[in-house]
């Protein structure tokens, strides 16, 4: 016959064995990273660079010049403080101890250009005062207008000397006159690109206003993506969720369920045990009574034995016995039926559970994966509602109005700006005319002078030819005194504003000293720190300035977040309560076991088998039935018998060893065998399902912040670009300081350096015309 225990445990190990063959469910890969594209993006085709060729070392040539004038740092504070006193910052009181704090420090940072205006200033003054001077003096044969030449040794070197210092003078002349037509021809033909930068420019803030709305169509489009996956993860949340509860549950319970059976076997044979030790306790009890008789017995005998006249070891400890003392109260209350029932479930349904795991997931899960699906819905909707809540379009189509009304105004302006350029342009050749007119005199002069000079003849029959080129210098020099003065004075006026243009504006915009000025806090506000935010969103307290909204534009990044768009609507906000807030995922309600099976675990955990006191039990058996080994002691006494002479008291020690193992084999040895402790394992519990769940739940929360993240970061980097903006500053700032400035900086460089060299060239002029002039008489030399 079987017994129940055995007949159980083969029939579960079939189950079990039928359970782990089943076909494993079907495994989906695992999530990943969502794809959103890129952002579409129109090319801007403004190229805000300028190159200006070979005419940049006549630029570069001006900057340094401009620097060793005016070496000083950008005057901030003084710039600053004339601001501020411009929109009434500075109290009245003190108006004028500032004020002349500023104009000390106004010269102080201009001392380089006063001095250079004052040099000019004298020029324009007395240039035709010494001119008319000049005249009256020859009027009066001086100043070389007597016709009369003197003869000296050295006649022909100075001469060929003065020519060639002339022709020096007026080739330097020339360099200077080349510099300045140059610089003008540069601006007349830089002009002409000025249409061509401002359309470019126009265009590109028609992209932008065109591509914005399909930017963020884009965007919203794009929760699609995050959407489908969400819905395909749901679709899909038994392979999923139940897969992933499946692997980690078997790794955990199978080897726990493989081990049921051998555990089943200990546990059977522990209930045994634990009857057994019950039956045991009568005998043990009956065989104490029996045995305490024996040995008090075998002891009496041994100590009449010790008491003999012919032993004298009266206090051997061998003589001292512990008799067998056991206690135990242990019970327990487990019953057949409860473990049976207990192993039956734990494989049964352990095993039908674990392969079962995705189905129960999608069975208990399919309320709440319909009820998120709808959410998700919910949610799409409420974000395509998003361009219907800030106004895109319209703003955009106002913009869009803006940008042609102004293109349509600076169109209005280009023949009024190519007529002022013709005007600018035909006064600065008439300019550079009158130095050439100069030029012309001095280079003609000297290849008449040069080409009609005869050594031979002497000063008052000289031939036509170099008479022509005399009077072809003196010509040149009234000229000289004629335009000098008018052309220092141009100069003067250009060179204070273009100078203080390059110092004040151009190299200021380049270091960014500019943007320092215009953000400094409080300037045009007393109570805003920082005018744009103080101006658009009333929170003067935002890091919104002119250097930042410039550099972020730069950088081509979006618009939204140059202008700190946040403070009218903030996205993330709005994608966080419209997501974040309303999505709700509980799955906490995933039960892999049935109340049935919970019940027969409770039973199990209060079968009493926590209430045995292994510990004692184990610590009671492993002291045995006796505190002495009798074997041991009976193979001493035996060992110290023989030592002894053979008398009766060694024949009596003899029956006493052989009554001591007769006591260990028949009494102590079952005693021992009845008292085995079983095997004992105690069932762990886990909670993968909680576990897996919260994972797969912040899996599908983690598609919308990766969303929200992905829109965040295009709004702030690829949306609405605002490279048009800075584009039209760096636009404005090559055509006022590379068209502009630079040019007329070049060109009264040019013209200046001219003019100041037609005082050598007058000199110069006057001293060669003697030596090409037919005088009036000469001297004479006797033989």
């Amino acid at each position: 016959m079987w017994k129940p225990g055995t007949l159980l445990l083969l029939l579960l190990w079939l189950a079990s064995g039928e359970l782990q063959q089943e076909t494993e469910p079907r495994r989906l890969p695992p999530p990943g990273k969502l794809n959103f594209g890129y952002v579409p993006a129109g090319v801007y085709e403004t190229l805000a660079h300028y190159e200006p060729g070979p005419i940049g070392i006549l630029f570069h040539m001006v900057h340094a010049f401009l620097y060793a004038v005016q070496p000083n740092a950008f005057p901030h504070d003084l710039i600053v403080k004339l601001a501020k006193d411009k929109f009434g910052a500075i109290q009245t009181e003190y108006q004028k101890v500032t004020e002349c704090v500023l104009v000390c420090v106004a010269i102080y940072y201009e001392i380089g250009f006063l001095v250079c205006a004052a040099v000019g200033l004298l020029f324009t003054i007395l240039m035709p005062i010494a001119g008319l001077f000049f005249c009256m003096c020859r009027c009066c044969d001086n100043c070389g207008g007597e016709m009369h030449q003197r003869q000296r040794k050295n006649a022909d070197c100075r001469r060929g000397l003065l020519g060639t210092l002339l022709f020096s003078t007026s080739l330097v002349i020339t360099i200077g006159v080349l510099c300045a037509y140059a610089a003008n021809q540069n601006l007349s033909s830089q002009v002409k690109n000025v249409r061509r930068l401002v359309n470019s420019n126009m265009r590109d803030l028609h992209t932008f206003a065109n591509d914005t709305p399909m930017q963020i169509e884009y965007l919203i489009s794009q929760y699609a993506t995050a959407k489908n996956k969400v819905i395909y993860d749901l679709d899909n949340i038994g392979p999923l969720l139940g897969g992933r509860i499946h692997d980690q549950l078997d790794k955990e319970v199978r080897p726990a369920l493989d081990q049921v059976l051998n555990m089943a076997g200990a546990m059977r044979e522990t209930k045994e045990a634990l009857e057994s030790v019950n039956a045991s306790l009568e005998v043990l009890q009956d065989g104490t009574g029996k045995l305490s008789l024996n040995l008090g017995q075998v002891r009496t005998s041994i100590n009449h034995t010790l008491n003999d006249t012919d032993c004298h070891d009266e206090d051997s400890d061998a003589t001292t016995f512990l008799i067998f003392f056991f206690k135990s109260n242990q019970n327990h209350k487990m019953d057949k039926e409860t473990w049976c029932s207990f192993l039956f479930f734990l494989l049964s349904q352990g095993f039908s559970s674990l392969n079962d795991t995705p189905h129960m997931v999608i069975e208990q899960t399919r309320s709440v994966v319909e009820s998120v699906t709808n959410l998700v819905d919910s949610i799409g909707n409420n974000i395509s509602s998003f361009s219907k809540a800030f106004p895109v379009q319209s703003c955009l189509s106002n913009f869009t109005i803006f940008i042609n009304h102004v293109h349509a105004k600076i169109e209005d302006y280009y023949p009024e700006i190519d007529k002022m350029d013709f005007y600018r342009w035909i006064g600065c050749i008439a300019l550079c005319c009158m130095v050439v007119l100069v030029l012309a005199f001095n280079y003609l002069g000297l290849l008449c002078g040069t080409l009609g000079y005869d050594k031979h003849a002497s000063p008052t029959t000289r031939g036509c030819i170099s008479n022509t080129g005399g009077t072809m210098l003196m010509a040149g020099v009234g000229f000289s005194f004629l335009f000098s003065w008018v052309l220092m004075g141009v100069v003067t006026i250009i060179f204070l504003a273009g100078g203080n243009m390059e110092k004040l504006v151009c190299e200021p915009f380049h270091t960014k000293e500019l943007f320092k000025v215009v953000d400094t806090p409080y300037m045009i506000n007393p109570e805003w720190k920082n005018f744009i935010p103080g101006y658009m969103y009333n929170d003067s307290e935002l890091k919104l300035t002119t250097e930042s909204l410039y550099s972020t534009c730069k950088k081509n990044q979006g618009i939204y977040s140059a202008m700190h768009l946040d403070k009218v609507f903030n996205i993330s906000s709005y994608l966080n309560t419209t997501v974040l807030d309303s999505l709700k995922i509980d799955l906490r309600g995933i039960i892999l076991l049935e109340a049935e099976g919970r019940q027969n675990l409770l039973d199990f955990s209060e079968a009493g088998l926590s209430e045995i006191n292994y510990a004692d039990y184990l610590e009671e058996v492993n002291k045995g039935v006796t505190v002495v080994d009798l074997l041991s002691f009976a193979r001493e006494l035996e060992a110290q018998t023989d030592l002894m002479p053979k008398s009766n008291l060694q024949s009596a020690l003899k029956g006493h060893v052989s009554t001591l193992r007769q006591i260990h084999r028949q009494q102590i040895v079952p005693m021992e065998q009845s008292m085995v402790m079983p095997y004992c394992v105690s069932l762990f519990t886990i909670e993968i399902a909680i576990s897996e769940s919260r994972k797969y739940t912040n899996t599908i929360i983690g598609y919308f912040h990766q969303y929200i993240e992905w829109v965040k970061t295009s709004l702030a980097m690829e949306v609405a670009p605002c490279k048009p903006f800075s584009n039209m500053v760096d636009t404005a700032e090559i055509m006022a300081c590379s068209f502009v400035v630079d040019s007329m900086n070049t060109f009264w460089m040019g013209l200046g350096c001219s003019t100041l060299l037609l005082l050598p060239s007058i000199i110069l002029a006057v001293k060669l015309a003697k030596y090409y002039r037919r005088m009036d008489t000469e001297d004479v030399y006797d033989e």
